[in-house]
């Protein structure tokens, strides 16, 4: 039987589609995929952000869930263009508030006749979200905030969520390989955050844990939840009251540090995600607010997540290689969390990252300098190699929200010195500074090792060249069919000089009598040997890599031959569970081979 929700997907389906299509079939026309006629285009900044803007205007016509969807993919810088993601940053959770009666249905429901729950209830919402909103009311003599989901919204989300994955296997198509990846864990991140988002009891045990990793934090406040008027869809808490934290007039007014504030922030999220394993993952300036003594106060938990140790880790040797500028230790800690395809170009990321940390650290850069490293990712790649699992999102998200927000606070704020000062406190970067000397001294002890070995075997080696009995096996590998490309040239070639030769003499020798049919002969030749000559061009026109060469000692090949067939090789790695918490807490990966394309493809490509 046809249930409710699929009635609705199903007359969805059509309206979201004729609004996505104009977008669609303009990136089609740009890369000239599935169209016939004409090339590809580029498309200017101001073009990106006109679309962009009716990339908005599109998600806010369809509604809440498409809201939330444009609030996610404001974070996915590998998903959009960053026109795109600086209009859509602007989208906020802002929606008309649902008539009282409305509301009050859902909190007689869920906790009886209001009046007898609460002493005293303002009817007005003081903020009203795409999938709730919150009031303020009197609870057994202490005032509170009272957050109501919406009515019928679980409805109309499923229904949405039913028409993106509808969606997403006629949207993967046409695009990128990388890009493809994105979607797909868009897809599974938004139906697993949103949902989750809307039951009001994950929430407050997400908020109950995080307030207890803060409690003896003297500038961080998370509202204590009322638990007896809690629900699924109702959540109350303690009201606490502060100035936007984006408001900085009236932060200088009340006389707050605005740089000790952006300080205090960044260290906060530091320990939530290096240290505590659980973070809240929407710190837009409408959910944090700041009190007179310059504490800050977290609101909704809804969007929160966890981190597991292997993805803390790498998050920490992510942060001490920004310090250090080790453009090569930045790159390895991003494509051991996922987040970078291991096949880019290391050559073009390494000049991309040491742009972003000029960038961040706020030195001047100079502009043919930004010039020559776009040329560079222009040339090399279409579909940038950055990407995010989904056990990364919520993670990114939270490092873009807070740097808008620190910058809002100090434009000339330094993540990296926040960042390292803190590593340093936590004794981290003792910890790596220890890591460095043990490899050290175990490439010290390798090296004295190979000392006493290698020249034995140097020798032996020498013995045989001078013997000239020393041989060397050449594999050589064709995956891009070199030589299958070679041999059609070579065969190309011959028949089209054939047929050019065959059509000469016929011509040439032609008499009075048989001169009418010697032309036709010899243009019929030609006709024939054509399609050579264009099978011809065309191979010279496709690009094609070379040949690449292995050289390896004879015997050594064998040696290592056996010793795999005796031994097989090793590696592997099993798919992880996800870590259960309280039902279905926004998970940031369970073990390290959960990471997909990541560890597992690194740790794959070094036993190869």
């Amino acid at each position: 039987m046809v249930t409710l929700v699929s009635l609705r997907a199903y007359r969805r389906f059509p309206l979201v589609v004729y609004r996505f299509l104009p977008l669609i079939v303009a990136y089609l026309r740009d890369r000239r995929r599935f169209l016939l006629f004409g090339g590809s285009r580029s498309v200017s900044s101001a073009q990106q952000r006109e679309r962009a803007e009716i990339l908005l205007d599109t998600l806010l016509t369809l509604g809440p869930t498409f809201i939330k969807l444009g609030q996610i993919l404001s974070t996915r810088p590998d998903v959009l263009p960053p026109e795109y993601i600086e209009v859509l940053s602007q989208l906020q959770d802002d929606v008309p508030p649902a008539p009282w009666a409305e509301s009050k249905a859902v909190l007689e429901a869920e906790l009886g006749p209001v009046e007898e729950t609460f002493d005293e209830f303002d009817r007005e919402p003081i903020s009203g979200a795409s999938l709730g909103q919150v009031y303020v009311a009197e609870y057994e003599g202490e005032t509170v905030a009272v957050k109501v989901r919406r009515p019928g919204i679980e409805e109309l989300v499923n229904a949405d969520l039913r028409v993106i994955k509808w969606s997403l296997p006629l949207l993967v198509r046409f695009v990128g390989q990388g890009q493809a990846f994105s979607l797909e864990n868009l897809a599974e991140e938004f139906d697993k955050t949103i949902n989750q988002e809307m039951d009001y009891e994950r929430e407050r045990r997400m908020l109950s844990e995080i307030r207890a990793n803060f409690a003896d934090h003297e500038r961080v406040i998370v509202p204590e939840p009322v638990v007896p008027a809690s629900t699924r869809r109702v959540l109350t808490m303690e009201y606490v009251p502060g100035t936007k934290i984006s408001d900085v007039e009236t932060l200088d007014q009340k006389g707050i540090d605005r740089t000790e504030l952006a300080t205090q922030l960044q260290r906060v999220y530091l320990q939530m995600i290096a240290e505590d394993g659980v973070f809240h993952a929407d710190p837009h300036p409408g959910n944090l607010s700041v009190t007179d003594d310059g504490s800050i106060v977290f609101y909704d938990f809804g969007m929160s997540g966890r981190v597991d140790p292997f993805i803390q880790e790498k998050i920490i040797d992510f942060y001490i290689a920004v310090a250090d500028q080790n453009i090569d230790a930045i790159l390895d800690a991003l494509v051991e969390m996922g987040t970078l395809s291991p096949e880019a170009d290391r050559d073009v990321m390494a000049d991309v990252m040491e742009l972003a940390i000029a960038d961040v650290r706020g030195e001047d850069i100079e502009q043919y300098r930004v010039q020559q490293v776009i040329e560079q990712v222009e040339s090399t790649i279409y579909d940038f190699p950055l990407r995010l699992p989904q056990n990364m999102a919520l993670v990114l998200r939270v490092a873009t929200v807070v740097e808008g927000v620190c910058v809002t606070l100090d434009p000339d704020f330094d993540f990296i010195e926040v960042a390292t000062d803190y590593l340093g406190e936590q004794g981290y970067l003792e910890e790596t500074a220890e890591r460095y000397v043990r490899d050290a001294a175990g490439q010290l002890r390798d090296t004295t090792e190979s000392l006493f070995r290698v020249p034995p075997k140097l020798e032996t080696v020498l013995d045989r060249v001078q013997r000239e009995s020393l041989t060397v096996n050449v594999n050589l590998e064709d995956g891009e069919d070199v030589l299958d490309q070679l041999a059609k040239r070579l065969s190309y070639s011959i028949l089209t000089a054939v047929g050019v030769l065959a059509a000469a003499i016929v011509y040439s020798f032609r008499t009075a009598q048989t001169a009418t049919v010697d032309t036709y002969i010899a243009a019929g030749i030609v006709v024939l040997t054509l399609p050579m000559m264009f099978f011809l061009y065309r191979s010279f026109t496709k690009k094609k890599r070379g040949l690449q060469a292995q050289p390896q000692f004879t015997r050594q090949n064998l040696k290592e031959q056996s010793r795999g067939v005796a031994g097989g090789p090793t590696g592997g790695t099993s798919d992880g569970e996800e870590a259960g918490g309280d039902g279905g807490e926004s998970d940031t990966g369970a073990t390290q081979t959960t990471l997909p394309g990541a560890a597992s493809q690194a740790d794959k490509e070094r036993t190869e």
